[in-house]
């Protein structure tokens, strides 16, 4: 029988019926520990019990009421977002490339209200990912995404990755702001280095144009600290967030300081579900646990440990794992065999991975993960390289 879904998505034979912690279990009964998180969604795992008690009981009130009255648990999620990163504002979406859309409009207007309307171009990196929309898969740029959808939005400029020549190059009189992601994901988990974040600070400053940040997959702790560019030192002007804040709820948002959002005037944007009762209880139930004292250093001590054997089973696979790359607990395996193939292979170990660009698996379990449950997704991961090198698995650049 044919499937009345889309068919947009090459979905595995698998179906779970429940989930507990970094576990997931299939409707015949199979256990899967889970390392790819929902593509870095379940920030705090399955069931988790603070997270359950807050939907709960929100449920159990009120589910919707639109923007046309104010939301309480929403304004003390964004005060919480506030004191907690660079921004003095927040809007609610209800996924990443909402928010990312948000974030486009906002530096438009900014550049607009600020008596520049021509400056309306946004500079991305070649190999981001920034959501589904026109606008946003036009951001991104990758040609897959956008095949047959027309001619390309424009206002883009995409520069290569780490070219830093360029991007000063694709600086003009229409440039509004530049979009990047201090780690791409999808990309295939390439970290943006320290001095280029602060580079890129430097250059907005320098032209009036915004920094525009794309957190999406980065945030909410995943790299080992709240948001990723904290790590470097500077902030940007605007932040698209989503996947972790939500731990599986569809959550978003877009967080600016007030001069960035000066255009974003009464009816110049809106949602009908964004920033929601429900959505609001689990974003603060997310937040309580996130921003507890020691859960941040649980996770960067998760990620050290996780670089540590991932480092020691690519020195005993060489000729299946040819680079360990990532910050936290959103690594990738830079493969020497196609990268579906591995994630055949891990998912035949009832190990959950997900595969990225550049030839790249990542791993995204949630925050939670233990040192037990690491140790038993590397012993997973290392029986994957061996049965793929039983298979006599080729490196890519042969097999092609």
């Amino acid at each position: 029988m044919q499937s009345p879904l889309l068919p947009t998505y090459a979905r595995a034979d698998i179906s779970f019926e429940r989930g507990d912690g970094v576990w997931l279990t299939a409707t015949n009964g199979d256990r899967y520990l889970d390392f790819g998180g929902g593509v870095a969604v379940a920030s705090l795992g399955y069931s988790h019990p603070h997270l359950v008690a807050a939907l709960t009981e929100q449920a159990g009130k009120l589910w919707h009421t639109s923007n046309l009255y104010r939301i309480p648990e929403g304004e003390r999620l964004a005060e919480r977002l506030v004191v907690a990163t660079f921004a003095d504002v927040v809007f609610f979406t209800n996924s990443g490339a909402e928010a990312v859309e948000a974030a486009i409009k906002m530096a438009r207007k900014y550049q607009s209200s600020s008596g520049r309307p021509e400056r309306f171009r946004i500079i991305t990196v070649e190999g981001a990912f920034h959501g589904r929309t026109l606008a946003t898969i036009a951001a991104g740029g990758q040609a897959k995404y956008l095949e047959g959808f027309g001619p390309k939005v424009d206002g883009f400029d995409q520069v290569p990755f780490g070219d830093h020549e360029a991007l000063r190059a694709a600086i003009g009189p229409e440039t509004a702001a530049i979009l990047v992601e201090p780690i791409q994901g999808e990309g295939g988990v390439r970290p943006v280095p320290t001095q280029c974040l602060r580079g890129l600070r430097e250059l907005c400053d320098a032209h009036g144009l915004l920094l525009i940040f794309d957190e999406v997959q980065t945030g909410v702790g995943r790299s080992g600290t709240f948001f990723a560019h904290e790590a470097s030192g500077i902030t940007p002007d605007i932040m698209a967030i989503a996947k972790g804040i939500g731990g599986g709820f569809p959550l978003g948002a877009c967080l600016a300081t007030r001069e960035a959002a000066k255009g974003m005037t009464l009816g110049t944007h809106g949602s009908t579900y964004g920033g929601n009762p429900l959505a609001m209880s689990v974003g603060n139930a997310v937040i309580d646990v996130v921003l507890e004292p020691a859960f941040l250093d649980g996770v960067k001590q998760a990620g050290l440990l996780l670089r540590q054997r991932l480092a020691e089973l690519k020195d005993k696979h060489p000729g299946i794992i040819e680079e360990i790359r990532g910050e936290g607990l959103l690594m990738g395996l830079k493969m020497r065999v196609p990268n579906g193939d591995f994630v055949k292979a891990t998912r035949a170990r009832h190990l959950l991975t997900i595969a990225a660009g550049d030839n790249v698996v990542r791993l995204l379990p949630p925050l939670i993960v233990s040192d037990a449950e690491i140790a038993e997704a590397v012993r997973r991961l290392d029986a994957a390289c061996s049965d793929l090198e039983a298979q006599g698995a080729e490196p890519k650049e042969a097999a092609q």
